[in-house]
């Protein structure tokens, strides 16, 4: 009972969240993008109104959970207005024969199903997490947050520096909120909440691409990621990853939809997705910086930054993250201890000093392009510029842009990874090894979904007619 009130709270947190940008189009793929966004942007929000609930020593969760709904719906009817104007119609961009389409449909039925069933094989086998991370950061401080009564800050104390206390909590708080409405700190609510991210992960990239690009489009894309075996690893191993993948997926996903369409709602909600992906892990942070940096820079390069509309629109996406921005603002000053990377200046500009540094990272860097994914074949990671230099498709001006943005973006976070490894504290060789895979990680499923969005696939004899 209190469960499936707890559900449908949180379901209803996102819906709030996301209705403003609903065209009010209906059907399957955009019930499907919608439900994507709302499940995880509620799970976003359900973690914030635990952890102020927390701080403001309210004790009743389910108080506060109805005040931040009444709260938000009070909202969305002061701001209401008119529908944003729907997304204009896709032009296919594959044109396949009907055995090769058929084909395509079984091979994306059976990705979901054999997906679907290493997951829950996984889980199963490591019900409290597949790795140190796992229960010793993500659902220790789950604990921390749930067990805690009024020592919950204790799970912030230096004292265990090991445990990470420092991380954003989207995750531990989700967790904890659960947990509170269950009165038991039961594995299956973390077991559930990397599903779900798992799931909406893959969900969002099907939708997101049929809706804009082609239906077989959006299958390729699904299966390339459900074929990737690190995805499904690290979506049962109950870390923060795969829930960092699919907010920056979102960001990027609305970001493209946001310019393309000139909605100011889209760009506001790709804001909000980039602040939940600072409020997942320390890199979401590095992701909004790159994310404003990119879009500045294609602006400048592409002489668009010419009038108001344009900065109008940059200025919505900065307003989606600016309440989660000051969230963490207050939580990294007043009750998270200080973090690792940035307490010695005179040791972090030593490192900057030493040329080696710079090599061996960059020796891990085409390693990891190599390997990345876990397959026993050819990695993707070579497949996918190859394909994108012999296929690529032109796009008019705005989702040009759009696309250009997102690739920068994705480029500047990459090379803001690089800097962090150069002045790291750590054993260099121990932080890449056990690191640079789940960052190449997070990243996947959106380049997975700016390939697809950028190429075409249509035959010949097609495009000549």
């Amino acid at each position: 009972m209190w469960l499936i009130l707890a559900v449908i709270l949180c379901a209803l947190l996102g819906y709030l969240l996301i209705e403003p940008t609903w065209n009010g189009e209906t059907g399957g793929l955009q019930a499907l993008f919608y439900s994507c966004l709302a499940v995880c942007f509620g799970l976003g929000a359900f973690s914030v109104t635990f952890l102020i609930a927390r701080a403001l020593h309210v004790t009743h969760i389910f108080k506060a959970d109805l005040f931040a709904v009444t709260l938000l719906a009070a909202l969305r009817l002061a701001t209401r207005r008119h529908r944003p104007k729907p997304v204009p119609a896709r032009t296919p961009n594959s044109e396949l024969p009907g055995h090769l389409r058929r084909l395509l449909i079984a091979a994306f039925a059976i990705s979901i199903c054999v997906a679907a069933y290493a997951l829950l094989a996984r889980a199963i086998v490591h019900p409290h997490g597949d790795g140190w991370d796992a229960f010793a950061i993500w659902n220790l401080h789950a604990r921390f947050l749930f067990l805690g009564g009024s020592h919950w800050r204790d799970g912030y104390s230096s004292l265990i520096p090991w445990s990470h206390p420092d991380y954003p909590p989207l995750l531990p708080a989700a967790i904890a909120h659960f947990w509170t409405y269950l009165d038991s700190d039961a594995a299956a609510v973390p077991i559930a909440l990397g599903l779900v991210f798992t799931a909406a992960t893959a969900g969002l990239l099907y939708a997101s691409l049929a809706i804009n690009r082609s239906r077989e489009s959006a299958m390729l894309a699904t299966v390339t990621l459900l074929s990737t075996p690190f995805f499904i690893e690290q979506g049962a191993a109950q870390y923060a990853d795969i829930p960092l993948s699919f907010f920056f997926l979102a960001a990027l996903v609305l970001l493209n939809q946001g310019w393309s369409t000139n909605s100011r709602r889209l760009l506001l909600l790709s804001g909000l997705a980039a602040g939940f992906a600072a409020w997942t892990k320390n890199e979401g942070l590095l992701f909004f910086l790159s994310a404003i940096i990119s879009q500045a820079l294609s602006l400048i390069m592409g002489k668009r930054f010419v009038g108001p509309t344009s900065f109008r629109r940059l200025l919505a996406f900065c307003a989606g993250a600016a309440p989660l921005l000051a969230l963490i603002s207050w939580y990294k000053h007043f009750l998270a201890p200080p973090g690792d990377l940035f307490t010695s200046p005179a040791l972090m500009t030593a490192k900057m000093m030493s040329l080696s540094r710079y090599w061996v990272i960059l020796q891990w860097y085409g390693k990891e392009f190599l390997r990345f994914g876990e397959w026993w074949i050819i990695p993707l990671t070579l497949a996918v510029p190859a394909l994108y230099l012999v296929s690529r498709d032109e796009q008019p001006g705005e989702r040009a842009f759009a696309l250009r943005a997102s690739i920068l973006t994705l480029g500047l976070t990459l090379v803001g990874y690089f800097a962090i490894y150069v002045i790291t504290p750590n054993e260099l060789y121990w932080h890449l090894r056990f690191s640079l895979n789940r960052l190449f990680l997070s990243l996947w499923p959106s380049v997975i979904f700016l390939f697809f969005s950028s190429v075409s696939f249509r035959s010949p004899a097609r495009v000549s007619k």
